[in-house]
């Protein structure tokens, strides 16, 4: 009896998870954004799975250290990969959060808003570069 209860506690669970309803924009979507102010596009690719936003976007152009033949302080480089994660909302303008993969203490954040327009969902940046991509099922 005692093993039996665990085992109808992970059946309850699991029917309870099945039986929750797919949001209509569910499914992967992809996309590449304007360069905005940086001139700088983005890839995206977001999953979204029982209104939950899980992706990435990334910098094509972004580069790293580059040799220094002047030994003057070298720029920063920017940030090639970007985590994005949010809760999305099929009857309005949604908030996405992005999270920069840099390493170290330098940590960058942004945020997008998200809206679906018929068979596409539009991202935008809310600041930085204000770059907008309009992405497509697939």
């Amino acid at each position: 009896m005692t093993r039996l209860l665990p085992a109808l506690l992970l059946l309850a669970t699991a029917a309870a998870a099945a039986a929750q309803p797919a949001s209509p924009l569910d499914g992967q979507w992809r996309g590449t954004s304007d360069g905005g102010s940086c001139n700088a596009p983005l890839d995206y690719v977001l999953t979204i799975e029982f209104s939950i936003v899980d992706g990435s976007a990334y910098d094509a152009t972004a580069r790293g250290p580059v040799p220094n033949p002047r030994h003057a302080a070298p720029p920063a480089p920017t940030p090639g990969l970007w985590q994005i994660h949010g809760v999305a909302r099929n009857t309005a303008t949604f908030s996405l959060i992005s999270v920069a993969s840099v390493k170290g203490t330098d940590r960058r954040e942004g945020k997008l808003s998200a809206q679906s327009d018929g068979a596409a969902l539009v991202v935008t940046e809310t600041g930085g570069c204000r770059r907008t991509a309009l992405l497509q099922r697939r």
